[in-house]
């Protein structure tokens, strides 16, 4: 059994910044991508950036710029570094790690709980 644990979320002022983080445990024989997504409420989940098991990332084009993410594959954990936060960033965030628990090797996406980022003055 595979499990992510979210954190990191919180409170934040306009142009602050935050560090999310995600744990990965349990069954794990091997990690392929990991990457976040977030939902604002009345929106729809949209991308907001993923990182191979070899280092490339891609980024959602409202994020650009703005976010860095990260992964320690050591500790299974993938991270996402925010800056110049806007109200606009307020949004549950959601991580995921697609990997296999074993041979045959079938990787499978899993998702984190998800964390509340709100942004506000």
């Amino acid at each position: 059994q595979v499990r992510l644990v979210e954190s990191g979320g919180g409170l934040v002022q306009p142009g602050g910044s935050l560090r999310l983080s995600c744990a990965a445990s349990g069954s794990i024989f091997r990690l392929y991508d990991m990457g976040w997504y977030r939902q604002a409420p009345g929106k729809q989940r949209e991308l907001v950036a993923t990182i191979t098991n070899g280092g490339t990332t891609t980024y959602g084009d409202s994020v650009k710029g703005r976010f860095a993410i990260s992964r320690d594959n050591a500790n299974n954990t993938v991270y996402v570094q925010i800056t110049s936060l806007q109200p606009e960033d307020t949004a549950v965030y959601y991580c995921y790690v697609d990997l296999a628990t074993g041979i045959p090797v079938r990787p499978s996406r899993y998702w984190g709980q998800g964390t509340q980022v709100t942004v506000s003055s």
